[in-house]
């Protein structure tokens, strides 16, 4: 007698992505690294089992498919094991493997963690993260270490609602897992999370299939995956080890589009457009839209559905139900801010004060990015822990970026500071020094309990500064840690537009600060806005999608953000 070991097709591929990302954490050569990534993905996506291929001799003539990895494979069909990744799974603490699991972690990471703070279980990358130790490596930052202690406090708790960046991270690799299933033949997420909402409980996928069944079996078998919650025949329930729960739906690909609008939402949303949809005659279903003498709709894509009741296509970030239904009955809808818009990010911190990266490193990526322009404002001396510069170290840096910025002819670095807003009133800078600057982002970090009148009158006096050019996040809150504190928004508001200041969406997923229904009041009030990610360190340049969706919730076009701008146009507005 033998044994017979079944292996689904995403079972051998995960265990070659897993095998990649060990021998990554031990820094193996990189050209291997990809062989096995790229068998994973070829595995995934064969639409006949890998088993079956191997025992009838077929595998080899796969591309991508070596005889090294043949081998592996046959180990795996033999005996479900293989040799190799038993043994790095033995050899590598296994609290390393917890925190290469960690969101926005995994093995070169980990290995940094491991190699330099000794961190080989959660708790001791805990303690690095607490002691400060994080930010000192090389390309890490404060914020590094804020979002590792808020993950490994989620991965605990695994309870309460979510940052979107966190469900969005789980979204983008969860929706590419299923996209390499033959089976999956559209693959969207739903819900809040396509909605960009700035907290969720949940994560929503919709897959378009008429094999349910194989598409299901693949998320249970996801690794991602901890606790299978509910299962019926076309939607699954899990619960997942970075604590999010998610739900996969699986429509016929005729449902897809309406399936999709419905379970985009948002409550208040679907309720208008169905009575909407009800006044002109139609009758508007998670199934489909029929009525008023047409033929049942079989739409294309979401648009088909809005165009049959006249309606122009209304973007998931407006579905709400805040007068989006009227505004595209109307066709009066904003023609809403995108992402390629942005020219530039005014509002970045170098390794001069508590950023992870050199200048000319910010720099390069930003140039990758396709960016015009960057401003570098590191903190201000008054920020201790943060290594706030003086204004001779401020000097100091203005003369480096001078030199940066004769090696370029398609780029310039503007020179700024983040001044601290002091809790006492005023600013930290003196004028002489801040008139030296190109942009001054002035911004609240001491006396956060103060009484709206006094923290109010604080921010007041910055914006009546006449060297001050952006307010930097206003409310001051950082999601799931602290409430904003006590300001009067509107009077704020009303200074700026009075002062010709700019006010600040600050992009990290943390924070998001203007909110979108401050951002529909800047607006209201002729405010413009500059988008801002606030990055400590390379990776969180990326962040500034988040700030793009939050102003498009608030309705921003392209003219009210300035960091939409060639830079000439934007220097007029900086007054500079």
């Amino acid at each position: 007698m033998f044994e017979v070991f079944i292996l689904h097709n995403m079972e051998i591929a995960w265990s070659f992505y897993e095998l990649a990302d060990l021998l990554e954490f031990k820094g193996d050569d990189f050209f291997k690294l990809r062989a096995y990534r790229n068998a994973a993905k070829t595995i995934a996506g064969l639409p006949e089992p890998v088993e079956r291929l191997y025992r009838e001799k077929k595998l080899a003539k796969v591309p991508g498919i070596g005889k090294n990895i043949l081998a592996k494979i046959g180990e795996l069909v033999a005996t479900g094991k293989m040799e190799k990744l038993e043994r790095l799974r033995r050899e590598i603490p296994g609290g390393v493997l917890e925190i290469m699991a960690l969101p926005g972690v995994g093995a070169k990471r980990a290995s940094i963690f491991y190699q330099q703070l000794g961190a080989a279980s959660l708790d001791q990358l805990l303690q690095a993260a607490r002691e400060h130790r994080i930010r000192a490596l090389a390309g890490m930052g404060a914020k590094t270490e804020l979002e590792i202690v808020r993950n490994i406090d989620i991965l605990r708790n695994r309870a309460g609602s979510f940052l979107l960046g966190l469900a969005r991270q789980l979204a983008d690799e969860l929706t590419g897992f299923i996209k390499m299933l033959p089976e999956a033949l559209k693959v969207e997420v739903a819900g809040s999370v396509r909605r960009w909402r700035e907290t969720v409980g949940d994560l929503d996928i919709l897959v378009a299939s008429r094999e349910p069944e194989q598409v299901l079996d693949a998320v249970a078998l996801y690794p991602r995956t901890r606790e299978i919650l509910e299962r019926k025949r076309n939607i699954i329930k899990v619960a997942t080890w970075w604590g999010i729960p998610v739900e996969v739906a699986v429509v016929s690909p005729e449902q897809f589009w309406f399936a999709l609008l419905w379970n985009t939402g948002s409550k208040k949303h679907l309720e208008q457009l169905i009575n909407l949809s009800l006044s002109k005659g139609f009758k508007l279903e998670p199934g489909g839209l029929s009525g008023n003498g047409h033929q049942a709709l079989i739409p294309h894509s979401e648009g088909d559905i809005y165009s049959r009741l006249g309606l122009q296509y209304i973007p998931p970030e407006l579905r709400e139900g805040r007068g989006e239904v009227e505004q595209a009955d109307a066709h009066a809808l904003p023609e809403l801010l995108e992402n390629g818009d942005i020219k530039g990010d005014l509002h970045l911190h170098s390794n001069w004060s508590d950023g992870g990266n050199s200048i000319g490193e910010i720099a390069a990526r930003a140039r990758e990015k396709g960016y015009s322009y960057i401003a570098v404002t590191d903190h201000s001396q008054s920020l201790k822990i943060a290594r706030g510069l003086t204004p001779e170290r401020l000097e100091e840096q203005y003369a480096l970026i001078d030199g940066l910025n004769g090696e370029y002819t398609d780029f310039t670095v503007l020179k700024g500071i983040e001044v601290d807003i002091l809790a006492g009133g005023g600013l930290d800078l003196p004028d002489q020094v801040l008139e030296t600057a190109d942009v001054v982002v002035a911004s609240v970090h001491s006396g956060f309990r103060q009484d709206p009148e006094t923290i109010t009158s604080r921010i007041l006096q910055a914006v009546e500064s006449e060297h001050v050019d952006i307010i930097g996040h206003l409310t001051g809150r950082m999601l799931g840690q602290r409430e904003g504190y006590a300001v009067d928004v509107e009077r704020v508001l009303e200074a700026a537009a009075r002062h010709g200041k700019i006010m600040e969406i600050n992009s990290s997923p943390d924070r998001l600060d203007l909110n979108d229904e401050n951002v529909r009041l800047a607006r209201e009030y002729g405010v413009k806005i500059a988008i801002n990610t606030d990055a400590h360190d390379l990776k969180r340049l990326d962040e500034m999608e988040y700030g793009v969706a939050t102003a498009r919730r608030g309705g921003l076009e392209s003219r009210d953000v300035v960091n939409t701008l060639e830079l000439p146009e934007l220097l007029k507005i900086l007054r500079r």
